[in-house]
């Protein structure tokens, strides 16, 4: 069943109106109650300073809200938004899916010195879809990628070991691998790249963050997957419910059929925005690196 504009606003507010402001380890707030007319376009409400996030898990008012099932954008291009229940079956975070056909999208990885926002990455390159990349730092007021990154066939950075992933980029298309099989080679033709980690879910759909490897530390998180099929999954989970362990566990059990997954940025970097029909999840600060998506 195909939802009304008006109620799909409705639920992508109530699934993804709650932001969280800092760190990787940042504390769950509750999330604003839109109006029956609301649009599903959205604007960054995270504040500097965290706010009290009550036990969503006790909250009776908070209830799962329906799973959207797999709804057409546009040809090769299909939205979900899946719903997560606590132990108590109450709505306790929500997944925001774009799933792409790679015959009819190619990605390409942007970099800059100077960090913008989502909507300016987007307004720059015309994309019309834009997420966070993988993980950054500042030296001296420029920012920087941690890990290899390709831009425009240029690699700069060192490659990761076996325990992170990469996004690859070339004349046939786009793949992710995990670098314990398939280590990067200087010699390889790459147009763009980006390495993250940790790997979520190992190639074969396999568990990829053991329980031993667990810190219990919960964030918001964004997803880059590649499915059996071969489409590519971009994923958001922004109530900050997830660690990695068990995000690694979720999608590893889940329907969505994943071949590999690769963990990206989180916390205030977390974000994605589609252009047309304008949906955004707002990361919490301006970002450096992004995956940008283009039709072909």
């Amino acid at each position: 069943m195909t939802m009304s504009k008006s109620f799909l606003g409705m639920v992508l507010g109530i699934l993804l109106g709650s932001w969280l402001a800092t760190g990787c380890n940042p504390t769950r707030q509750t999330a604003a109650m839109p109006t029956a007319t609301q649009e599903a376009t959205f604007t960054n409400t995270r504040t500097s300073t965290p706010r009290p996030f009550p036990d969503l898990e006790a909250t009776p008012t908070l209830l799962t809200p329906p799973d959207t099932g797999w709804e057409l954008i546009q040809s090769g291009l299909e939205r979900r938004i899946i719903p997560i229940s606590g132990n108590q079956d109450q709505w306790v975070e929500s997944l925001y899916i774009l799933r792409l056909d790679l015959d009819q999208f190619r990605l390409d990885i942007a970099y800059q010195e100077k960090p913008q926002t989502l909507e300016a990455w987007q307004a720059e390159t015309n994309a019309l879809i834009v997420v966070n990349g993988g993980y950054f730092r500042r030296e001296n007021d420029i920012y920087i990628p941690n890990g290899l990154t390709i831009v425009d066939g240029v690699a700069f950075g060192s490659s990761y070991d076996a325990f992170a992933g990469m996004l690859a980029i070339d004349d046939n298309g786009a793949e992710l691998r995990w670098l314990a099989d398939d280590p990067y080679d200087p010699n390889e033709p790459l147009l763009a790249a980006l390495q993250s980690f940790p790997i979520l879910v190992q190639p074969g759909g396999k568990l990829g963050f053991p329980e031993q490897h667990e810190d219990n530390l919960q964030a918001i998180r964004t997803v880059i997957g590649q499915d059996n099929d071969g489409r590519m999954l971009l994923m958001v989970a922004p109530q900050g419910y997830f660690t990695l362990h068990q995000l690694s566990v979720y999608l590893t059990e889940s329907d969505l059929n994943l071949d590999i997954a690769i963990n990206l940025d989180g916390g205030p970097s977390s974000g994605i925005l589609l252009a047309d029909p304008r949906e955004i999840v707002p990361a919490g600060i301006m970002l450096p690196l992004v995956i940008l998506v283009h039709g072909r």
